[in-house]
């Protein structure tokens, strides 16, 4: 299975705007926040997470 990054980083990672963990959505290149009230989706440039609230989506 194709990873975005790598999973120790994954674990200590913590969406920006609510402190709650990560997942990755592989197929669209973004890290999805766990909390579904937030379900902010943070884009992956190159490997690197980009987890700045204005560069985030709502996940559908």
């Amino acid at each position: 299975m194709s990873t975005l990054i790598e999973p120790a980083l994954l674990e200590i990672l913590a969406c920006p705007s609510c402190h709650s963990p990560l997942r990755e959505d592989v197929d669209a290149g973004e890290l999805v926040c766990t909390d579904s009230t937030c379900a902010l989706a943070y884009p992956v440039r190159d490997h690197i997470p980009v987890l700045l609230i204005d560069e985030a989506r709502k996940a559908a």
